[in-house]
């Protein structure tokens, strides 16, 4: 019996500490290292030499005109994409927390698209944009609405949307499922025996008890939107013509395909300080808005 409570006793010790220094050693340390590349001048290759470059890196990112167009881009996602996938995540779990018989059925179809990789994801979509996509237009004479939305800029950004939020929607609506199954019924009930309609309930009751869920569901959402980079590789790798290349891929193709190490390290950073900043304030103002129970 001493035995068993010494080992919870240190494993209680070595796990997070083993937890806190594996986070040092791959996210933190990296971290300290790139933004000491970033003012170099360097391809990242070891045996070339390292050229000291000052602020030089990151003054010439305001005369990118790619970078600052990938930003809009990546705006753009973000903001139909945080919007669709809270709704469509809020409405699922409206759907799933009813009297449905088949509601853990529907909980587990709507959370399955999560699971599969983001990679794997794309070219699944790429391949239902490019072959039933244009069949069924053909089939139903509806060639304006039905074809290879990866073809045209707006339609393809268009798909990246769906795809993301297909993907997303089911992750952000067991989360709505905690904050609805938190709200007590008995409030619910009390508005609806002073005679409250069903969307005056939903607006002025279950909106602001339901806040906190929304403050963590949009925090999520608009930092995995600002981040996305293996949907949009795999689904449209940036096209057509750089129509739909985000930050992140921005990034990738400047380190590793151009090569130019330092200048994409910086990069990186003011893409890093960017999404902190939007997601902070994100956080702060939901917050206020949050009800105290």
């Amino acid at each position: 019996m001493r035995v068993q409570k010494n080992i919870a006793y240190y494993s209680f010790l070595i796990i997070p500490a083993a937890t806190v220094l594996i986070f040092i050693t791959v996210v933190i340390i990296p971290f300290i290292i790139g933004i000491g590349y970033s003012f170099f001048t360097w391809d990242g290759i070891p045996a070339n030499p390292k050229i000291w470059n000052g602020i030089g890196n990151y003054i010439r990112i305001f005369s990118d005109a790619r970078f600052w167009r990938s930003g809009m881009h990546t705006l753009v996602f973000t903001f139909f994409s945080v919007l669709s996938t809270n709704l469509l995540g809020l409405l699922l779990a409206l759907v799933v927390t009813t009297n449905l018989r088949t509601r853990n059925a529907a909980r587990a179809m709507f959370f399955a698209p999560y699971l599969i990789g983001g990679l794997l994801l794309g070219f699944i979509w790429k391949f239902v944009f490019a072959r039933p996509f244009p069949a069924i237009g053909e089939l139903l004479g509806l060639e304006k609405i039905f074809f290879n939305w990866l073809l045209q800029p707006a339609s393809a950004m268009a798909a990246l949307v769906i795809v993301n939020t297909w993907k997303m929607a089911g992750y952000i609506m067991i989360i709505y499922i905690a904050g609805l199954q938190g709200i007590p019924m008995d409030l619910l009930e009390a508005a609806s025996v002073d005679g409250a309609t069903g969307w005056q309930r939903f607006r002025s009751i279950t909106v602001p008890l339901l806040m906190p869920a929304i403050t963590v569901t949009t925090f999520m959402t608009l930092s995995n939107s600002f981040k996305i980079y293996d949907v949009n590789l795999s689904l449209t790798a940036g096209g057509p013509f750089s129509s739909t290349e985000m930050f992140a891929i921005n990034i990738y193709n400047e380190i590793f395909t151009i090569g130019n190490y330092g200048y994409g390290q910086a990069k990186a950073i003011v893409f890093f300080v960017f999404v902190a900043v939007i997601t902070l304030v994100q956080t702060y103002f939901n917050k206020r808005r949050e009800v105290v129970m």
